[in-house]
Order: C-alpha cells, then structure tokens, then sequence
C-alpha cells in the first residue's frame, strides 16, 4: 500500500505554525517504537508575517518542509532507489532539522519541583539568544560557546539593573549541556557535543553559618512558627536539605538498640541512597515516641512543613529575636552543621559522607571558612614586645 505524506502546519503560540508530516496509514515511528500519523519537523512558519524578513523565512521553511516530504514519501514508497548509506544520511539530515528548543522543552516538562523550575529558567535564556529556533544541524562548539558568553553578560530577568550572576548561568549552561548528553544518547546527535564543551565555572560563594553560642540562643528564642523551628534545629543536628526534612516519614526512622537513632532514605536532590546516624537530640525534635518503629509509617515525620516568602517571615523573625544579624535562610542550618563538625574535629571525608556529597570538593568549601576562622583566632593572642 502507498503511503500518503502531507506537510500540515499547526497553529502555536505567538502567532506561529508548527510544519508535520501527516501519514496515511500511520507509519512506525522510529524514535517512540509506536505508530503514529504525525512527525513533527520542528520548523514554524508566521500565521500572518508582518515584514519583508517573516515573509522570506516562511517561503524558505515551507521550501524545507515541502523537500523533508518528498524524501520521506519517496523513502516510504520507493525504498530500493536509496541505498543503505543514503537512507542513513537521509534520516540523519531529517533529525538535524528537527528543532533543538521543542526538544529542550519536553525534557522541561519531564523534570519536577524545584529542578523545573531551574530547566525553565534556562529555556527562558535559550529562547532569547535563539529567538525561540534553533535546528539540531545548527548546533556546534562555536554557538555552545556563544550562548555561554551570552549567560555570563545578559542581564537577569529578576532586575533588568543586574547581570545574571555566574552560578545561575553555571546551572543554565549545564541544563543545554544535559540535554545535548540526552540528544546525543537518543541518536539525535551524531557527536557528543556536551564532552567536547567545558562548563563554566562555578565562583565561590558565601556559606553563611550559626556558631554554637548563636544556635543556642536560637533554642531559648521562641518563634512564631514551631514546627519551623524543630526542623531548623533538627537541620542543624543532621545536616539535611529542607526537601529531605519536608519529605521525611517516620518509616525511614530506626532505632537500633547499643547503636541508636538511623534515618535510611533518598535524597531528593541527588537521588543518593542514605543511611545517616542522627543524635538522640536531634530525634528528640521529631516529637516522636522512644521507638520510631511504633509511629505510622507512612505519616510525616514534620507534617504540615512548608517553606514560602511567608513562612520565610517566621524565621528571620526568630532569628532576629534571637540578636543574630547574619542573613541566614533555613539552607544555612545544613552549613552550620557542616561547620561545626569541622571546627569540632570530625575529618572532612566523614562530614562529607554525612552531608551526602557525592564529590569531595564541594565540602572543601566548609574547610575554608574553618580555616579562615582559625586563623583569625591565631592573631587574637598579641604579647607587648
């Protein structure tokens, strides 16, 4: 039977129509394993083109389109005229016209939480340095490169006054650069472009941290909000990420008689596997029964937790309250945890398994700050010479 291929254009948004095939029967798609009618090309054309430029980019894409057609139609219909290396160059030529941020945003729309969010952004950032197209054929180390330089000098879209600061761009590029590892492992991409570019470098922030005098006074301060308080406490004492407290159940609290408090569980943001040992004090700001086992399992070890520019109110409250000026966020308690187990001796390898980190080099960070501190200590004794 002969297949009928025919360019159809579907309308998008911003005035724009998006070029596909449509097939009659269906045909297997090669990608997906499935039958389809459609192949979307990722072109688009102007619903209604207002200048000379829109025009002359509708009539080329429609001529791009209308050649995709026949070749595919003729591929469907008439297979023996190509040969085996023909019908490769052909489908790699296809893929390459594809476009790269229709791609990006479907594996936008596969992330979740706080990491959509961050894949959003990033979009954003490639849609303005594109103008919302860019063919897979397009992409090379010169354009990587180029958009890298434009993350590192665009101004953020949060204060027109600003430029985007450097880690956000790091975290940008290094979304284009998982995407591009993506395309290259689905057969889109014939080279590893992501191998052959080097991500920006991260600059060193500041780890903002509570010294142990001042998160004691935290423990005397009352605040508004108590439930906030236990689990920034139990941050301090643990070391764990706010999504991890949140997410907590009490079925990944144990207690093993001699050894003590456990908690097993996935970090949210590393998908790491954990069995962290927990102080007895730290559990104490659970709540929970001497045997966490006798808890319901399913039930929120901190239910009802919530983080927001209005609970955020409830802490710098507290910590106000408390007389402690620093700028501290609920993520501060894992750094003063991390801090404080070095100042107090526990080697870095330890504090670094304890945190979860999969690479030794993010808790050199913490050894910084003690160094430093420790060398302010130092110059405090002063003999009259």
């Amino acid at each position: 039977m002969t297949t009928k291929v025919k360019l159809r254009q579907k309308p998008i948004s911003k005035g724009r129509k998006s070029l596909y095939l449509d097939f009659y029967p269906p045909i297997l798609h090669t990608e997906t394993g499935k039958n389809t009618r459609r192949d979307f090309l990722g072109l688009y054309i102007f619903s209604k083109p207002k200048s000379s430029l829109e025009k002359q980019h509708n009539t080329e894409t429609l001529k791009i389109g209308e050649s995709i057609r026949q070749k595919r139609e003729n591929f469907l219909n008439k297979p023996e005229i190509y040969s085996q290396y023909e019908k490769e160059q052909l489908r790699l030529k296809e893929l390459g016209e594809h476009c790269f941020i229709e791609y990006f945003k479907k594996l936008t729309n596969k992330r979740k939480a706080s990491n959509h969010d961050n894949w959003v952004s990033a979009l954003n950032y490639l849609e303005d340095f594109t103008n919302g197209n860019l063919k897979f054929a397009d992409l090379n180390e010169k354009f990587l490169n180029d958009f890298k330089e434009f993350l590192l000098t665009t101004k953020s879209k949060k204060s027109s006054k600003t430029t985007l600061s450097q880690n956000s761009a790091v975290s940008y590029f290094n979304k284009v650069k998982a995407a591009l590892k993506q395309a290259f492992n689905d057969g889109i991409l014939q080279t590893d472009l992501n191998a052959k570019i080097k991500p920006i470098k991260a600059a060193e922030t500041r780890r903002e941290y509570l010294t142990i005098e001042e998160l004691n006074k935290l423990v005397k301060t009352p605040c508004s909000n108590a439930l906030l308080k236990r689990a920034a406490l139990f941050s301090a004492l643990t070391g764990l990420r706010f999504s991890d407290i949140q997410k907590m159940n009490w079925g990944e609290l144990e207690y093993i008689k001699g050894q003590g408090y456990f908690l097993n569980f996935n970090q949210k943001k590393t998908k790491g596997v954990e069995v962290l040992p927990i102080s007895e004090q730290a559990y104490s700001f659970t709540e929970g029964t001497e045997k966490p086992e006798s808890m319901p399992k399913d039930q929120p070890v901190f239910e009802g937790l919530k983080y927001s520019a209005y609970h955020n109110k409830h802490l710098f409250q507290w910590i106000g309250a408390a007389g402690i000026t620093k700028d501290i966020t609920f993520h501060c308690f894992r750094h003063t945890f991390a801090t404080l187990q070095l100042f107090n001796g526990t080697d870095i390898y330890t504090v670094s398994k304890m945190l979860g980190h999969k690479d030794l080099k993010t808790t050199q960070v913490y050894a910084k700050i003690v160094d430093s501190s420790k060398r302010v200590a130092a110059d405090k004794i002063q003999l009259e010479m």
